[in-house]
């Protein structure tokens, strides 16, 4: 007997990420068209969010591959103060400038470079908040973990991972503590701290 093949159901946000709550609540902001972008899951970000929620307000943020955006523009909606975001690629850049001028974000900041250069060759500015989801597979996690921690974090300072599987054995090496944990079928993510 065969099994019969769903339909694949239609996403009516496709081509879309949507910011989930605060100031911009359920604006769409519209993906480049790349298929090397990986949004995080509205689900996620809910979550991620809401572990980071008593500290957002006022917040200095820098959201290293950057991708989407939604990241940066949510912790801004939801009441930091800036965000620094940082992408690679041309067309991606170009369209989260476009998203910065629709929003009025006049307290974001897009960078269009390789997000490891720019923290090695700029002096750090410590941040509140980093957003570190770099592509999988590339062992950019544990690069970046080591160079933020060499002035780009204020005291307390959160850093969000996202990968197909944390680091765990680096995290401890170095001292990273984990905060909050959780994973979906495709991602591990989680909140880290160094402790001071």
């Amino acid at each position: 007997m065969n099994a019969k093949k769903r339909p694949k159901r239609k996403d009516s946000n496709a081509g879309h990420v949507r910011i989930i709550a605060g100031k911009w609540r359920g604006r769409k902001l519209s993906l480049a068209p790349s298929d090397k972008l990986r949004p995080t899951p509205d689900r996620v970000r809910e979550t991620v969010f809401n572990w980071l929620s008593p500290y957002l307000v006022g917040a200095s943020c820098l959201d290293l591959f950057a991708g989407t955006g939604a990241l940066g523009f949510e912790a801004l909606s939801r009441g930091a103060q800036q965000s620094v975001l940082v992408e690679n690629d041309q067309p991606t850049a170009d369209l989260l400038q476009h998203h910065v001028t629709a929003l009025g974000a006049s307290n974001a900041v897009i960078f269009n470079v390789d997000a490891a250069a720019w923290v090695r060759r700029n002096a750090p500015t410590a941040f509140d908040i980093v957003f570190l989801d770099p592509p999988f597979r590339a062992g950019l996690i544990e690069v970046l973990l080591d160079e933020l921690a060499s002035g780009w974090l204020k005291q307390k300072a959160w850093v969000y991972l996202e990968s197909e599987k944390l680091p765990i054995l680096h995290l401890q090496e170095n001292n990273w503590q984990i905060v909050r944990q959780s994973r979906t079928r495709h991602v591990e993510f989680a909140l880290v701290q160094q402790p001071q």
